[in-house]
């Protein structure tokens, strides 16, 4: 389960104040609402897209400590 700021605050926001996780878990969401969203929806959608590929992606090598993808629950 997510624990985090709602999209309401994080509205209010440049996406770059956002975090890794949230940024990862909004995508996801709205990745599976894909085919439902308004052109509200998908323009947030693009912009956090943006802003993942802005910060180099999330992919990072697993290593002892932490797995190869971001875990935001």
């Amino acid at each position: 389960m997510y624990v985090g700021r709602d999209m309401t605050e994080l509205s209010m926001m440049s996406k770059t104040d956002w975090s890794d996780k949230e940024l990862a878990y909004f995508h996801k969401s709205l990745q599976q609402m894909t085919p439902y969203l308004n052109s509200e929806g998908v323009t947030i959608h693009r912009e956090i897209i943006k802003e993942i590929e802005h910060r180099g992606g999330f992919k990072q090598e697993a290593d002892y400590e932490h797995g190869s993808q971001i875990h935001y629950d």
